[in-house]
């Protein structure tokens, strides 16, 4: 495959930034995206330029580094994350634009990479449980109701990728507060912080200024975990019950 790549390349912070369009010759259909980028930036150190800088790390869809937006789609025209996604997935000749993350809450870094320190300070604020020293117990010392279980991890599977912030019109980032609010909250070691975590986690979302949630779905649908739309609905009902008990 020959493919034609428009980048967005932006030095620093402070840059203004724009798209560069760059030539890629004999693309195999087999390669990963994050590979394709691998030979550009090859092809961009041979010819004394600076390399494309993108996030990644295990290559698995396992940690979230990866994620970018190609074609106005969070992480590609697949629901996967980006390292997962093959240049397959692409005609030849295709003409593929690559942009960071777009969130004022998601600051760039350089090109493609962005400030996602955001996630880690929402997790700070609640998302932990308290739990004795000593031996672990035993597996099944603590029943859980399988819907519970089932539920839990569900949420339990968001790797963080910001897909959700992404490719919603608001730039919320609740699709992920959501889940790590419910992975713990729905189990019963999470339930001595159960209101303080919603408390202070949708308080630091919003101090981050990511966007209010507007129920519009678009998170979900680009989430390569499948992260169910029910789960804002579950932080939604925890964040009433935390106000009503007068935790805020």
């Amino acid at each position: 495959m020959n493919i034609t790549v428009r980048v967005w390349r932006q030095k620093n912070a402070d840059d203004k930034g724009r798209m560069v369009t760059y030539g890629v010759e004999n693309v195999s259909e087999h390669m990963s995206f994050l590979e394709m980028l691998d030979v550009l930036n090859e092809q961009l150190t041979l010819s004394g330029d600076d390399p494309i800088a993108f996030d990644h790390d295990c290559r698995e869809g396992i940690c979230g580094m990866c994620g970018v937006v190609i074609n106005g789609i969070a992480h590609g025209p697949e629901v996967t994350t980006t390292c997962q996604l093959h240049m397959r997935s692409f005609e030849d000749g295709a003409v593929i634009d690559v942009e960071p993350w777009r969130a004022g809450a998601f600051p760039v870094v350089k090109d493609l990479v962005v400030d996602r320190s955001a996630f880690d300070r929402i997790i700070q604020a609640g998302g932990y449980i308290s739990a004795p020293t000593g031996s672990a117990p035993d597996a099944h010392a603590v029943p859980v109701p399988k819907d519970d279980a089932d539920h839990a991890f569900d949420a339990a599977t968001c790797i963080g990728c910001g897909a959700c912030v992404a490719a919603c019109p608001n730039g919320s980032a609740m699709l992920f507060t959501s889940a790590k609010i419910t992975h713990l909250g729905l189990l019963p070691q999470g339930q001595p912080e159960r209101e303080s975590r919603v408390i202070g986690m949708v308080e630091q979302h919003d101090h981050e200024g990511f966007g209010g949630c507007t129920n519009i779905g678009e998170c979900t649908s680009a989430c390569p975990k499948g992260i169910p739309l029910d789960t804002i609905a579950q932080l939604n009902r925890d964040l009433l019950g935390a106000l009503a008990h007068g935790k805020a």
